[in-house]
């Protein structure tokens, strides 16, 4: 499921291949935790039901048994002879099982449901075991989904004491490069690396010089997503207006054809009973000949001019 990274996932599935990586077939390759899982020995019920989902898991890729195994030694493991030893050997148990159910959730396509599935048996993110929570922030940014995990990252990373977890330069890390920056949160992760303890003073030049990179990458491609926008709306005006020009254009075309399609004698005909019925004059009068006279010359030339490139032959080469 994961690209490698500076800060490796490593899952212990049994006791006796506790450094050894699950190769997967789901959505990528295996989800792998950052530690080995030290497991007391195997008289536990909830061992064996660990042991028991790795198998699932791993051998069998029986990816929803392997969940459901590991559902049910959460839910007994408050119970299990695992409460009377120490608390450290608990809490290993418990993690584990809840990495070998976020694995078969991601193998299933429901990765979705991996933060809210983990929570319910932590309770508050500020208890999420570093493992845990850098698988989380590894399947959600590879699903394109960093703002899933932003606020509960956020709330572990500014716990008192998680803060002093040598992991916690390691999670601030993959904090900023796996969800900060790909949200565009810059200013936010510059508040992070200035005031954390867990970064050097040449990291922490190093790590600002990166979020200024980015800042500054950001910044090209939304200005040329401008003027790619603006090319856009500049280039649909103008197929707008050359629409609307050959619209008037065939407008224009079929009123011509129109007209010539017309007996010339019958729109003179025309054109002379409105102008009697305008003007209001008496054909018969001497005074109206030379009105009479100038139409008709006028109707001549609008015929001679209209009708003579219909006479004129094809030219040939």
């Amino acid at each position: 499921m994961f690209e490698e990274t500076g800060f490796e996932p490593r899952l212990a599935m049994k006791s006796d291949i506790s450094t050894s990586a699950a190769p997967l077939k789901g959505l990528g390759a295996a989800l792998r935790s950052s530690e080995p899982a030290r497991l007391v020995p195997a008289a536990s019920p909830s061992v064996h039901l660990l042991e028991e989902a790795a198998d699932l898991l791993v051998v069998h890729l029986d990816f929803r048994a392997a969940l459901e195994t590991c559902e049910r030694a959460c839910q007994s493991l408050a119970d299990d002879s695992l409460a009377e030893e120490p608390a450290g050997t608990y809490l290993e148990v418990k993690c584990s099982l809840c990495i070998v159910g976020i694995q078969a959730l991601a193998e299933m396509d429901r990765w979705r449901e991996v933060l809210s599935w983990v929570l319910q048996y932590y309770q508050v993110p500020e208890k999420l075991p570093p493992k845990v929570l850098e698988l989380c922030i590894l399947l959600y940014s590879k699903m394109q989904e960093p703002g899933a995990v932003l606020n509960v990252v956020c709330s572990w990373l500014q716990d008192p004491d998680n803060q002093r977890l040598p992991e916690y330069g390691a999670l601030c890390e993959l904090h900023l490069q796996r969800v900060l920056l790909p949200l565009g949160h810059f200013l936010e992760a510059e508040k992070l690396v200035v005031g954390s303890a867990a970064f050097g003073e040449e990291q922490r030049l190093k790590v600002l010089q990166t979020i200024h990179t980015a800042r500054q990458q950001q910044k090209q491609e939304h200005s040329s997503s401008q003027e790619v926008q603006k090319l856009n709306q500049e280039g649909s005006f103008s197929h707008k207006f050359l629409s609307l020009l050959m619209l008037l254009r065939r407008l224009w075309d079929c009123a011509l054809s129109y007209f010539l399609s017309l007996s010339f004698k019958k729109s003179l005909l025309a054109t002379l009973i409105l102008c009697l019925l305008v003007v209001r004059f008496d054909p018969a009068s001497p005074s109206s000949l030379p009105f009479l006279y100038q139409l008709a010359q006028l109707f001549h030339r609008i015929r001679k001019a209209m009708f003579a490139r219909l006479y004129q032959l094809p030219l040939h080469d």
